[in-house]
């Protein structure tokens, strides 16, 4: 699906939530930080390529990754995280070529990201999977939490192979064994602990900082490769429930979800549920004023709903990349900032 329009498309200031939005289009170099009306007001150029997003820190200073050529093809890497400062230098930087997907700056100033590592194939023993579809480099990339500390200095791991348990959740019969098991999100909640999602599992699991136990596990496979977990101030948990691969007709949903109760009590979905659909990236925000904004990834389709699910604010990324032998307008995640808030702190 095209857009037939670019820049805002949706707008009602009495209802949505002031401040800036920060995304960065898929494939492309650039982070862009735009306001209420859709207008850059910054922009960071970056060395390289994008891994995946960019997110402001209370300092002001941007953290991304950008994707190295070294390390494995597989989609989406980064390999090469920076902070940047307001005028563009670079800071701060950590190379870790089996670095993916997501990250965090931790209030002690250290980094937390998701990465790979290579399971031989007799150690790999997680089940299902297309038979002999192993990655070329010789085994199964597993998943693992790596913190370091400014020096870049591991200070932390978490390795899915000792912790996880695999015999549970085998590979979906369709998938190719290459990795296990695709995981997109690690995020940091307020207390240490971290929320982590698997898309080729439809799972979300909550890992205990301290032990390295998880202390929940929930799935869900009409979530259909959920991207983004967020603990909210309520304790609940938003999810961007992809829904693909799907017996019935696909469609995207927003989910709140009690994990005490795994009951949803909050869902938005569109109307007709065909029009809000994005089968990969994506993911969504709480806002300060109870709206969510909302990334339909694969479109480059930014928008706000409030609580009854009307749009009060939409954009769309004007923004095309190469990527293979076409073109795309997606983007992994946006987020908005409020305009007293320390990550923007009166720079705009």
């Amino acid at each position: 699906m095209r857009p037939y329009k670019f820049g805002i498309t949706e707008y009602d200031p009495s209802r949505a939530c002031p401040g800036f939005t920060i995304f960065a289009p898929s494939g492309g170099s650039e982070v862009f930080l735009i306001n209420m009306d859709g207008e850059e007001v910054h922009k960071w150029d970056l060395p390289g390529k994008l891994g995946n997003y960019g997110q402001l820190l209370p300092n002001g200073n941007l953290l991304v990754t950008e994707r190295t050529p070294e390390g494995p093809k597989i989609a989406p890497k980064g390999g090469r995280l920076l902070e940047m400062d307001w005028g563009g230098e670079i800071i701060w930087e950590h190379t870790d070529h089996l670095q993916h997907h997501d990250f965090n700056r931790c209030p002690n100033g250290n980094t937390l990201y998701l990465a790979w590592e290579l399971i031989p194939p007799e150690e790999a023993t997680c089940l299902g999977g297309i038979p002999g579809s192993e990655h070329e480099d010789g085994g199964v990339y597993y998943d693992l939490l790596r913190e370091v500390n400014p020096d870049g200095e591991i200070v932390w791991e978490w390795r899915m192979k000792d912790r996880f348990p695999e015999q549970k959740y085998p590979i979906r019969s369709n998938r190719p064994r290459h990795e296990y098991a695709h995981a997109n999100t690690c995020f940091l909640q307020k207390d240490g602990n971290i929320l982590l999602s698997w898309r080729d599992l439809d799972l979300i699991a909550l890992i205990d900082r301290k032990s390295g136990d998880l202390v929940w596990e929930m799935e869900d496979r009409e979530w259909g490769g959920q991207h983004d977990p967020r603990q909210l101030e309520n304790g609940n948990i938003t999810i961007f429930a992809n829904g693909s691969e799907q017996v019935d007709p696909e469609f995207s949903r927003v989910l709140e979800i009690n994990p005490d109760t795994r009951e949803v009590v909050w869902e938005y979905k569109g109307e007709p549920v065909d029009t809000f659909f994005s089968p990969r990236v994506s993911g969504a925000q709480r806002l300060s004023n109870g709206n969510t904004l909302i990334c339909e990834g694969r479109h480059g389709r930014l928008f706000e709903v409030t609580p009854e699910g009307d749009i009060v604010w939409e954009f769309i990324s004007p923004h095309e990349n190469i990527r293979g032998d076409g073109k795309i307008r997606q983007i992994f995640r946006a987020l908005r900032y409020d305009p007293e808030s320390p990550e923007i702190g009166g720079r705009v």
